[in-house]
């Protein structure tokens, strides 16, 4: 029978429809493949078809804007916001407006075009995860600042317009409603029970295992109770934190070790999809609490929101999280991938 799930952090329902079932193979869908056609921006000994380096990785100490690197952020090209912009507000009768200040960042994961970050080394992985971690705390130091987005679209069905394997940054003045209904849900709960509701999520899950795909010594990879989407994972770190910037050298090479299991364990379950990533963090201001815990969303492109799902907020997803999570806990992976 379908079920109805509510998720316990923003209280948003899912409809699990189990008369819809399907396994991993029942999914239609495109197979991300890297062609390597065309001219890329992005590849190495390209660097002057980017805009001019923010930041970037280089063990030899070359000049920016040269070869040498191992990972570059750059100024996206065609930038969502604008950090040359001012904060300006004004109203329109009843509707307000501002100037687009903000920053649009990509971070270029590796010189080698044909490598998806699942096929990057752990030490790669880890890399992308500092710069995430740098660029955060640059731009903390601009106080008009009051959040900062990490997010990877992998493939043309997730909303890549190119393949060679970057992640992107956008720096916001205003904290978005999504965020601010996790941080919502979180404080509701920590007031009521004086406990971080991750930190119960992540204990009765390792308790159960039905929904635990893989753990390491500091994260949990898990299918939450009420996903939107087939296959959606989180990743947690296990012990309290607040803010991404906030995690310490150990935990950041732990998690490039389950962050690269759980990628591998897609590619191999789901055929290579197309994939989100978003990375949930405390706003800016609120700096460490004890009561919202930073996160990471994997969301597989297998089925597409239409008009039930625009008009209601639910989502119809096909596939039980259990059912998901034991198809990517048996994903053939080697062990030492996880770390």
């Amino acid at each position: 029978m379908p079920e109805l799930r509510k998720d316990p952090v923003t209280g948003r329902w899912v409809i699990i429809s189990t008369d819809r079932a399907k396994r991993p193979n029942d999914f239609v869908r495109e197979k991300v493949e890297i062609r390597g056609s065309g001219f890329c921006p992005f590849c190495y000994n390209h660097e002057s078809k980017t805009p001019p380096e923010i930041m970037a990785y280089r063990s030899d100490g070359s000049a920016p804007n040269t070869p040498g690197w191992s990972l570059r952020v750059v100024p996206n090209k065609f930038p969502a916001l604008r950090v040359e912009s001012s904060l300006y507000r004004q109203g329109e009768g009843l509707f307000d407006k501002m100037e687009g200040f903000g920053a649009h960042e990509v971070i270029i994961e590796s010189p080698e075009h044909s490598k998806t970050m699942a096929m990057l080394s752990p030490r790669q992985i880890e890399d992308v995860l500092w710069a995430f971690h740098d660029r955060i705390f640059d731009l903390k130091k601009d106080r008009r600042f009051k959040y900062v987005l990490i997010f990877k679209n992998h493939g043309e069905a997730a909303g890549a317009s190119l393949e060679h394997s970057h992640s992107q940054l956008i720096g916001l003045p205003i904290i978005p409603k999504r965020a601010l209904e996790e941080v919502a849900g979180a404080k509701e709960y920590f007031e009521y029970k004086d406990r971080c509701i991750y930190c119960d999520i992540i204990q009765q899950e390792t308790e159960t295992g039905v929904r635990m795909i893989a753990e390491n010594q500091a994260f949990v990879a898990i299918a939450p109770f009420a996903p939107r989407f087939p296959f959606e994972m989180w990743l947690l770190p296990k012990g309290h934190q607040s803010a991404y910037e906030q995690s310490l050298k150990h935990e950041y090479e732990q998690f490039a070790l389950i962050l690269k299991s759980m990628l591998m364990r897609l590619d191999h379950v789901l055929e290579q999809p197309a994939y989100n990533f978003v990375i949930h963090s405390s706003p800016l201001a609120e700096g460490s609490n004890d009561y919202y815990h930073w996160h990471m969303e994997i969301m597989p492109k297998l089925t597409k929101v239409a008009g039930f799902e625009w008009g209601t907020g639910f989502y119809i997803n096909p596939t039980p999280p259990e059912e998901a999570a034991k198809f990517l806990r048996e994903a053939d992976v080697p062990a030492s991938v996880v770390g």
